[in-house]
């Protein structure tokens, strides 16, 4: 099972769904990881491949 490299979570349980595409190959989703980290996801009949992703959102501080 691959795992995200910044917090270790299954990448096949993402925490959200962002958006979901048709495309000429396939159906894009972008979805987001429990640490934050934005992924765009391929899907090809019920395989998902994560082709890219963001490194996870800063956390915000307060001054």
């Amino acid at each position: 099972m691959l795992r995200c490299p910044f917090c270790g979570w299954p990448d096949d349980e993402p925490v959200t769904t962002v958006s979901v595409h048709p495309t000429p190959s396939g159906v894009t989703m972008w979805t987001r990881c429990a640490c934050g980290s934005l992924q765009t996801r391929v899907l090809r009949g019920a395989t998902a491949v994560v082709t890219a992703r963001s490194r996870p959102v800063a956390k915000a501080t307060t001054a």
